[in-house]
């Protein structure tokens, strides 16, 4: 073990380089870093994983405000039945989870993971589909007709993918749980809402959390191209919220046998109020609405039909932004009213199949105070899954966080026990046969 002391004044990258690699004698060193303060303990962190001293097995840091970062097991919520089901098929989330040591705080994990996530390269296969309104929507398809374990692909299990408030399928995340399905032979497909698929608008609608009509168009597509194979939804970030709205409306006809969701925002109120506080505005708030302007623009001419563009584009925050924008476009008498009907945490108790939710504590998207820990409670099918740390869409673990993180491993155990322990589970949930019509 090495003790190592970085100096009041920051050494530089050649100087670290020669102490740390002077000590790599074997490839398994543990190394215990004294950093005197947190600016410098991130700075040092983002130096180990430039220069990639991946010999290095364990370490900690310790600063003299937050003293030893420390790891803790997620925090289970569901049912006795639904634990032990976990517990046998998902062991990750018996786990302690080491977040980044060098990556403390959500904010830092979120920014982080947006800098610095790997993405396993995904050739898809897109497919535009029409809505009932004259629109259409884009869907990337992975097939994997390679798959061993499910050669015939009438039969191979589905996982149908709803990225974030402005993401597709090139996002980082949705390119590692692609990866994590692929490698067991599932086949699947994102849904790329209205508009960010690359696709033209073809007529003046998009997307907001609380609309499921298109939701419910491409799980009918799916299941009509392939009934026998059971389809999983995963919904991240707004994709998530999305997801539980539908299952809850859906109820017993969803057309999908299990749910998982990333990073939901459980409260809109409440996740609009910690992204106005100044440095979540600044971090985050402020890019997002960037984001959400842009692709305003990129179809002005057919949305300027039924909302004042200019105006939209003036708003300065996501709440601004709904106010202006998708209040209107979904016909809410206020920003507040969309809020309302989005927020999917008192809506679990309508849904009819196995859902497992994943949020961290510090995630500036979506405070813990709507963590809805006491509706899931006395609920059979869902599980909430809580780390101490990992912001928004992140859980970085270990001291390269470039690849896999606790997120793809818990995602990739999940949707492996939904699709070949489905009786199992269903017993575990409570879960009657007639109850599902998938």
């Amino acid at each position: 073990m090495l003790l190592c002391n970085i100096t009041s004044k920051f050494p530089s990258d050649v100087f670290l380089a020669e102490l740390v690699t002077s000590h790599l004698h074997t490839t398994d060193t543990a190394i215990i870093f004294f950093v005197p303060c947190s600016a410098r303990l991130v700075c040092f962190g983002c130096f180990l994983v430039s220069h990639r001293f991946e010999s290095i097995s364990s370490c900690a840091f310790i600063t003299p405000s937050s003293g030893l970062v420390s790891f803790q097991r997620p925090a289970l919520v569901c049912s006795e039945a639904f634990s032990a089901f976990l517990f046998k098929h998902c062991p990750v989330v018996a786990e302690r989870f080491s977040p980044t040591p060098w990556c403390w705080g959500g904010r830092l994990q979120t920014l982080v993971c947006a800098a610095l996530k790997s993405r396993p390269p995904v050739s898809y296969r897109n497919e535009l589909i029409r809505t009932v309104d004259g629109g259409q929507i884009s869907l990337d398809w992975l097939d994997n007709q390679a798959s061993v374990t499910y050669p015939e692909s009438s039969t191979r299990p589905t996982v149908l993918i709803l990225p974030g408030i402005t993401g597709n399928s090139q996002q980082s995340y949705v390119l590692h749980a692609v990866s994590q399905a692929t490698r067991h032979g599932y086949r699947c497909v994102v849904f790329n809402n209205r508009g960010l698929g690359g696709e033209e608008l073809l007529t003046p609608v998009t997307y907001c959390a609380a609309n499921t009509s298109d939701l419910e168009c491409v799980v009918q597509h799916v299941k009509g191209l392939y009934p026998s194979a059971p389809v999983l939804g995963a919904g991240v970030s707004l994709g998530g919220m999305v997801l539980l709205n539908y299952l809850a409306r859906k109820h017993t006809e969803s057309g999908l046998v299990a749910g998982i969701t990333i990073s939901v925002p459980w409260d809109a109120r409440k996740s609009s109020d910690s992204m106005e506080e100044p440095l979540n505005w600044l971090l985050f708030n402020r890019h997002i609405t960037r984001c959400l302007h842009r692709a305003v623009t990129r179809h002005r001419k057919i949305l300027e039909k039924v909302v004042d563009v200019d105006y939209v584009l003036k708003a300065r925050s996501i709440r601004e932004f709904d106010e202006r924008y998708t209040s209107l476009m979904f016909g809410y008498s206020s920003c507040m009213d969309y809020y309302r009907d989005a927020s999917p945490g008192k809506k679990l108790p309508n849904t009819a199949v196995p859902i497992l939710c994943l949020n961290a504590a510090d995630d500036p998207f979506s405070p813990q105070t709507a963590f809805p820990v006491s509706v899931v409670q006395d609920l059979p099918n869902v599980a909430l899954v809580l780390t101490a740390h990992g912001g928004h869409i992140a859980f970085l673990q270990g001291f390269f966080p470039l690849g896999e993180s606790y997120m793809e491993r818990l995602f990739g155990q999940f949707v492996h026990a939904v699709f070949e322990h489905r009786e199992e589970m269903k017993q575990a949930c409570g879960i009657r046969e007639e109850q599902m019509k998938d």
